[in-house]
């Protein structure tokens, strides 16, 4: 049975919040209403399907994570979700620098 945490409309207000983004701000990202955003958050649908994937972007997760929750990422804790946010907020350069460093250093741990 699927709790009320359980639901795509909670992961998209928990995320959003954990971004400090408003309502608006994410409908902004999202080229919608502010009503439609709080719709997806109190999971009356209103066009979610049709935007699932710019609100995943918006919120730097997966598509699946939105839909699926903690069941799309198997074992992958809340830090490594934060590393792949931050890694997803570099630009190019930066992103391989943060590879290089990242095989190193599991290299350096084996």
């Amino acid at each position: 049975m699927e709790t009320s945490s359980d639901t795509v409309g909670s992961r998209i207000r928990a995320l959003r919040r954990n971004q400090g983004m408003t309502q608006e701000d994410l409908a902004h990202a999202c080229d919608v209403s502010r009503s439609a955003v709080a719709q997806w958050e109190t999971d009356r649908a209103g066009q979610l399907r049709g935007n699932i994937t710019r609100i995943a972007e918006a919120l730097a997760t997966t598509v699946e994570h939105l839909l699926q929750g903690s069941r799309a990422h198997g074992d992958i804790t809340g830090d490594e979700l934060a590393l792949l946010r931050l890694y997803r907020a570099c630009d190019p350069e930066d992103r391989s620098f943060l590879l290089r460093t990242a095989r190193k250093l599991a290299r350096a741990n084996e």
